[in-house]
């Protein structure tokens, strides 16, 4: 406002200076244009008729000096000197108040009506400033529109917020009309909810302000709405769900007029959204901590079943004991597979798949490797219930006389006292609150040797050239022959690739702070998945693979390169010696991804319930089990009396 005051002033003394000239020329303009309408063109008016044929007159006269000088008179020159200009000449104030009324017509340098009457000859500068002025104007006439939204909307807000205050006793909830209206039963029960944590605020509201009726009042009604919450309630219950929500409406609308308070109601409920979140990572960790025992832990079907396959086997006389077709076992022809496991179901459920989608099962061999607690069970199993034409045989560890600790670092650090210090130790394993990831340690995989046998397979089969290896969770779903006939191209393994934009790489597995690890190998290197692996047990051999295992297992002694698994090891010893295979061989993540698409999972050859889910327990991805179930045989006697998956 200032700015403007200050310009029009610079423009009325601007104005004032140069009024003689202004005068002469419009003086000039007023001969001419009467000769030249009058001469040529008579039947023109011209913009000084005859009714303002004195306008020149005066015009004359106020430059002579003989005009009156009368301030009421609109061209003297006393009422121009006092800055009082009138008529058209009033250039800024005119332009001031009747600017919604002009029309700019820079094109010809002049301000027109809208009516057509010419108003003033500008000059160049005069139209900048008139422009500047224009945007000046427009700028706050923008602000002040934001301004009217800004209050608009805050007038709305407060609006908004005077209708909750007029919340009727029995509605208590801005929801209300919606709760009141719905017909959805479980609308209801979350309404009850929120009842129930304003119940809490305002009972701790009460006792903060000593108002002890009240807070007795509260406390007994949230103690009865708790009740009744716990109880199964079903739709049938409606009525008295509903009267259970209006009586505590109108106690909290009673208690919302005498608590109520903003900045005490907010910091309530953030102590208490504190508090939840506490809560929950505490629930999260003790979730945590009970999955993984889960999966970790045999479910009693399983025992049950195991037990009594064993007390089966040790009845059994012993030239019963003897599996048909042993002569395919070291038929480097046929298609061998390996599979370790101590779970007589799981790897049942993988010899059943592989040779339900086999095109011709004959050619199929599987050798399955277990411990002597499970030995007698998985015998007795397979012999009960042979795999068609396929050939099947049972082996378990301890028989392996080469298999000590002399021989290989991994069976002599699970056997040292420091191992098991470190996996045993109590005050970090015994506990939800020692964290769900100190409870990896005690996995059982990680301190049996079956899982480190991978790495000796051509030590246990040598008389083979290529060998299939599975995971005991493992389903098969199309024939696996195929994979004997893929060109490795030199390596030793075949596998499928997990390894994305930035996640599986080998950082991810591996301590590159540690020298060994950053001189010899690329952080970037993508992993692969073990579950089912083609081995060419002659590239294996040549390359002294199980050798190459030794040597990185010594360094990791102390569990400076890795912590745990046999991932780590394996990427480090089949390093730059794995081909990737097409994924459609093998899909991951059934035990733990609940959105893999049901279109992949059927087109995958090998589906892999890596994680804790495993089909067999109750933890199993319910969708998911199916795939599983489909190769188990839930009526056979056995498993139907230790009652599987009840």
């Amino acid at each position: 406002m200032a700015r403007r005051v200050e310009g029009r002033n610079r423009f009325r003394d601007f104005f004032l200076c140069s009024l003689p000239v202004a005068f002469i020329m419009a003086f000039l303009y007023v001969l001419v244009s009467s000769s030249i309408f009058g001469f040529y063109a008579p039947h023109i008016h011209s913009p000084f008729d005859n009714k303002e044929s004195n306008f020149i007159n005066k015009m004359l006269d106020a430059l002579n000096g003989t005009a009156t000088t009368s301030d009421s008179d609109t061209l003297s020159i006393d009422a121009i000197r006092k800055k009082k200009p009138s008529l058209s000449w009033r250039v800024e104030d005119e332009v001031e108040s009747s600017e919604d009324h002009m029309v700019d017509n820079f094109g010809h340098g002049t301000w027109t009506r809208e009516g057509g009457g010419q108003v003033l000859n500008d000059t160049p500068e005069k139209l900048y400033q008139r422009r500047m002025r224009q945007e000046r104007r427009e700028k706050r006439a923008k602000d002040l529109m934001k301004k009217d939204n800004h209050q608009a909307l805050e007038k709305a807000a407060i609006q908004r917020s005077r209708s909750i205050d007029s919340v009727a006793p029995g509605n208590y909830s801005i929801w209300r009309n919606e709760y009141h209206k719905s017909k959805n039963f479980e609308d209801l029960l979350r309404l009850m909810q929120d009842q129930i944590i304003m119940v809490r605020v305002y009972t701790s509201l009460a006792k903060m302000t000593n108002n002890l009726a009240l807070h007795k009042e509260l406390e007994a009604k949230l103690a009865k709405m708790e009740e009744e919450q716990e109880e199964s309630i079903n739709i049938d219950q409606q009525q008295r769900v509903l009267d259970t929500i209006r009586d505590m409406g109108q106690l909290l609308a009673r208690a919302r007029k005498q608590l109520y308070d903003c900045n005490l109601v907010t910091n309530k409920l953030r102590a208490m959204l504190q508090t939840a979140e506490e809560e929950l990572v505490s629930t999260q960790t003790h979730t945590t901590f009970l999955n993984q025992l889960a999966s970790k832990s045999i479910p009693h079907a399983i025992h049950c079943l195991t037990m009594t396959l064993n007390l089966e086997y040790s009845l059994l006389p012993a030239p019963m004991r003897h599996f048909p077709r042993m002569e395919n076992l070291e038929n480097p022809d046929l298609y061998h597979y390996a599979l370790f496991s101590d779970n007589v179901l799981a790897a049942s459920v993988v010899v059943n798949s592989t040779v339900t989608n086999a095109n011709d099962p004959s050619l199929h061999v599987f050798h399955i490797v277990t411990d002597k607690l499970n030995f007698g069970a998985m015998s007795m199993w397979f012999l009960l219930n042979p795999p068609k034409e396929a050939t099947v045989h049972v082996q378990r560890f301890e028989d392996f006389s080469w298999l000590n600790s002399s021989y290989s670092p991994v069976l002599k650090q699970l056997e040292s006292e420091a191992m098991k210090r470190f996996y045993f130790k109590t005050e970090r394993s015994e506990s939800a609150e020692s964290g769900a990831e100190s409870l990896k340690y005690r996995y059982p995989k990680y301190l049996s040797m079956l899982n480190h046998l991978r790495f000796y397979i051509p030590k246990i089969f040598p008389k083979l050239d290529k060998i299939l290896f599975l995971d005991d969770d493992v389903v098969v779903q199309k024939d696996l022959a195929p994979l004997w006939s893929v060109d490795l191209k030199g390596k030793v393994n075949g596998a499928v690739e997990t390894c994305g934009v930035t996640f599986h790489r080998l950082k991810a597995y591996l301590n590159f702070s540690d020298q060994h690890v950053s001189e010899k190998f690329d952080p970037e290197y993508c992993g692969w998945a073990y579950g089912m692996n083609i081995f060419d047990l002659k590239e294996w051999r040549k390359h002294n693979i199980t050798e190459t295992y030794h040597f990185w297992q010594n360094l990791n002694e102390n569990r400076t390169l890795w912590k745990l698994g046999t991932l780590p090891p394996g990427l480090i010893t089949f390093y730059n010696l794995t081909l990737p295979l097409q994924k459609k061989w093998h899909l991951l993540g059934l035990g733990y991804n609940r959105e893999i698409d049901v279109k992949k999972i059927e087109r995958s050859a090998v589906i892999h319930f890596n994680g804790h889910s495993k089909p067999w327990t109750e933890l199993g991805i319910s969708k998911y089990q199916p795939y599983w179930t489909k190769y188990t045989n839930l009526e056979h006697p056995y498993i139907s009396s230790c009652r599987l998956l009840e």
